[in-house]
């Protein structure tokens, strides 16, 4: 009969949970209900955001029905294994903004036994695979893609329309820039264009 611990020679396991859709989804809000839960069961938590990202705070991670967490903003992924040492779970949110190295830096993370969850944009505004969030999806044990709601016809959301005509591929922007869509309302309007 073997104990865990002995499988793993007393290391602990570590694992990579990528939280995944389109804005207004609730990537954010989930990223922070699965952060709470480790920070009440006493592990240790720390959360990154990359620097870019200043729309409700520079100092937490907010969602966009407010809720927040505090949170560390760095330029780019390599310093969170600067910042990673005697932590439990690691929290990351707006992955898409991180360079390709985050794929890399979070593997380390989870070979550490630490348990790192990322929320992140699965596509660009033109729905198109978005930064590192492709990798990161494919290294991950575990991957939830969650869903807004169209705001053309009300069904399920997983594309993010961009409504000025903007071409550059990043532009922080809430409800007056960016809008769900279906698939087929997202056809339909990018046909028009």
């Amino acid at each position: 009969m073997f104990i865990e611990s002995n499988l793993n020679n007393g290391r602990k396991r570590g694992w990579i949970e990528v939280i995944v859709g389109s804005m207004f989804s609730g990537k954010t809000e989930e990223l922070i209900r699965r952060l709470r839960r480790a920070e009440i069961a006493k592990q240790r938590v720390e959360i990154f955001k990359p620097t870019i990202d200043t729309r409700y705070s520079f100092t937490e991670v907010v969602s966009h029905n407010e809720n927040s967490i505090r949170s560390t903003a760095i330029d780019n992924a390599s310093t969170i294994l600067l910042l990673s040492g005697n932590i439990d779970v690691i929290g990351i949110d707006e992955a898409q903004f991180f360079d390709e190295n985050l794929v890399e830096v979070c593997n380390k993370l989870a070979d550490m036994g630490i348990r790192v969850i990322i929320a992140g944009l699965d596509m660009d505004f033109r729905g198109v695979p978005f930064g590192p969030v492709p990798g990161l999806m494919a290294c991950a044990e575990f991957v939830t893609k969650v869903h807004a709601v169209c705001m053309r016809c009300g069904h399920i959301a997983h594309y993010s329309h961009r409504l000025t005509d903007a071409e550059k591929l990043v532009i922080l922007g809430e409800k007056e820039s960016y809008e769900p869509l279906c698939r087929e309302c997202f056809m339909t309007v990018n046909l028009k264009t």
